[in-house]
């Protein structure tokens, strides 16, 4: 039986850190830590009657939380920059900050549920010293009524300085699947992509999918704004939807890397695979005053697989979502 849709304020007993707690009224949920290392589920959500689908962001059995060291998987945020280049900490640093709930948030321009919450973070003096820039972030994360988990990212200059400043941005995906030689990526194929496992060499993908043999550390370029991530042995395929994030990030760290990672299982990359999309190529330049804003959407459809097309049932529910 339906019931209603609501934001809870709790404890986390792992962390000791407040974190929300968002229900969409048919059951889904999804929770978000005050120190927005990561945006966590699993989450329920039944998309059709008698149809309970379990959508996973993983989250590392090997994580730990080590202040400011952000905690492995989820969905963490990206910005000011993918990657370790320059000055500036691996992934940037919003993904290692404390941020704060808004409790006045303007006006969305793009629709979203009432199942949601808003966060902010905004430049500190330890920002400035590395990336000396002022910066406004907004994020909303919310729940569709279908149990879709949106996340809303909005960017703001609001430096007094006249200068413009430059960032690249990721939602950095971890999505739990069930064993990654029995996943594929469709919607990549044809697409040029940077290659960070060979100096970012620019190749072009030649399979009619991604799929994963070794390890994995691509950047998709102009990616379609849908794509779909198929897991053979659950029947279960991920929507994810994006706007104004042209790229996509795909990485695995395979058996030898992940033996390496001292808050990373040996065994744990068979379990999970991060798409997510992303503005890599192309540096997002924003003006004083001028605002960006950067949107993923996450869905779930029980499939099959057949011949190399998603089944057309699954193809005309995914269109309806």
């Amino acid at each position: 039986m339906a019931g209603t849709a609501s934001v809870e304020r709790v404890k986390d007993r792992a962390t000791g850190l407040d974190k929300f707690v968002l229900r969409e009224a048919r059951g889904s949920s999804v929770e978000s830590s005050a120190r927005l290392d990561r945006v966590c589920f699993p989450f329920i959500r039944s998309n059709f009657p008698s149809i309970l689908v379990i959508v996973d962001v993983n989250i590392s059995f090997q994580a730990t939380f080590k202040p400011p060291k952000a905690i492995r998987g989820g969905i963490q945020i990206c910005f000011p920059q993918l990657g370790s280049h320059g000055v500036l900490e691996q992934h940037g640093f919003a993904r290692n900050q404390f941020w704060s709930v808004d409790e006045s948030p303007p006006p969305f321009p793009v629709a979203t549920s009432n199942c949601h919450i808003d966060l902010i973070l905004k430049s500190s003096q330890e920002d400035l010293k590395i990336w000396p820039h002022s910066y406004e972030f907004r994020l909303r994360v919310s729940l569709s009524p279908r149990g879709d988990l949106i996340l809303t990212s909005r960017i703001t200059n609001i430096s007094s300085d006249g200068k413009p400043f430059q960032f690249t941005f990721a939602y950095h995906t971890y999505f739990s699947v069930s064993d990654i030689s029995e996943v594929r990526v469709e919607g990549l194929e044809t697409l040029d992509y940077l290659d960070n496992l060979q100096s970012r060499n620019r190749c072009t993908e030649q399979g009619d999918a991604v799929v994963f043999e070794s390890e994995v550390d691509k950047v998709y370029l102009s990616a379609p704004s849908k794509i779909v991530i198929i897991d053979h042995e659950k029947k279960r395929t991920f929507v994810l939807r994006k706007e104004g994030l042209p790229d996509v990030v795909v990485w695995n760290p395979w058996g030898k890397k992940a033996k390496a990672m001292p808050d990373f299982g040996d065994d744990e990359y068979k379990n999970m695979l991060c798409v997510g999309a992303a503005a890599i190529e192309k540096p997002i330049t924003l003006r004083p005053g001028e605002e960006w804003l950067g949107k993923q959407e996450i869905s779930a459809v029980p499939s099959s697989y057949s011949s190399g097309q998603l089944d057309p049932e699954v193809i005309r529910r995914m269109h309806t979502i």
